[in-house]
């Protein structure tokens, strides 16, 4: 399966936030900003030109765009991808990366054809609100899992059973790989559109974006425990006013944002 790239250029770093953004609503699902401009990839499959030409009309900026094969994808990644942190509660790094030191926890991702490093700021932020949450013995469905970064950690925290959903095949590939590089044995994969299950979960993690979230947001309070914990991320700052009031009719308790840019995390108490 082939990838596309498009190449933005321009130098405003407030304007690639926006863009990122913006494209990540068009099936855009990995970004590289560099000092000429931005990067973006989506599946070839998927790809919808018309869609991306509004984007490029409605901040009047130029692009490129080429094909990447998918035998090249992994030297193009290796080529980008350097280990990042969260302070020092996890690092992010690939096989070919020596091991990180003063870390609690440590993950290997190598993301291939999907994407989630741990780099963009609502994955980043959703390992944040993990941090301070109890995992030990917990159950957790982890929907829209991607590479299944955050199922990994959510095992490592001490989750003795945790549901990986994503409908995106090379996302079930991918993750199912970097769960065995992590020696993980409690997290089972789902294909699957949609967070409508037959069982309830102690935590919910989300990291999509708001359409889906939205959609969605009925089946996930048929998910959770009472008392049970929803983290929700992949939304923009002015998100936040849907997303409160949605939420506020299920009566969930909303315990805290936080930002990183123009994007968002949020927790609730159910």
């Amino acid at each position: 399966m082939n990838q596309i790239e498009i190449f933005i250029t321009q130098t405003n770093t407030n304007l690639n936030d926006i863009l990122i953004a913006e494209l990540s609503n068009i099936g855009f699902d990995g970004f590289e900003e560099v000092e000429e401009g931005l990067k973006a990839f989506t599946q070839e499959v998927t790809f919808n030109e018309g869609s991306l030409f509004l984007i490029i009309e409605k901040y009047q900026v130029t692009f490129s765009k080429s094909v990447v094969p998918q035998q090249n994808w992994n030297e193009l990644w290796e080529s980008n991808f350097s280990p990042m942190q969260v302070a020092d509660f996890v690092g992010v790094r690939a096989n070919f990366h020596q091991p990180m030191q003063g870390l609690q926890y440590e993950i290997i991702i190598t993301p291939k054809m999907s994407f989630g490093t741990g780099h963009h700021a609502t994955t980043y932020m959703m390992m944040q609100l993990m941090q301070a949450i109890n995992f030990t013995n917990k159950t957790v469905v982890d929907f829209g899992s991607g590479t299944g970064i955050l199922s990994i950690l959510a095992e490592k925290l001490g989750s003795h059973d945790v549901l990986a959903i994503d409908y995106d095949d090379w996302c079930i590939e991918n993750a199912t790989e970097n769960i065995e590089a992590n020696n993980c044995n409690q997290i089972i994969i789902q294909k699957a559109d949609t967070a409508k299950l037959n069982k309830q979960y102690d935590i919910i993690l989300a990291n999509i974006n708001k359409n889906i979230i939205l959609d969605n947001l009925y089946y996930l309070a048929e998910d959770v425990t009472l008392n049970g914990q929803v983290l929700l991320s992949g939304l923009l700052v002015e998100d936040e006013l849907d997303i409160l009031v949605a939420t506020e009719k299920l009566g969930w308790i909303h315990q805290k944002t936080i930002v990183k840019g123009i994007w968002i995390a949020l927790q609730f108490t159910v």
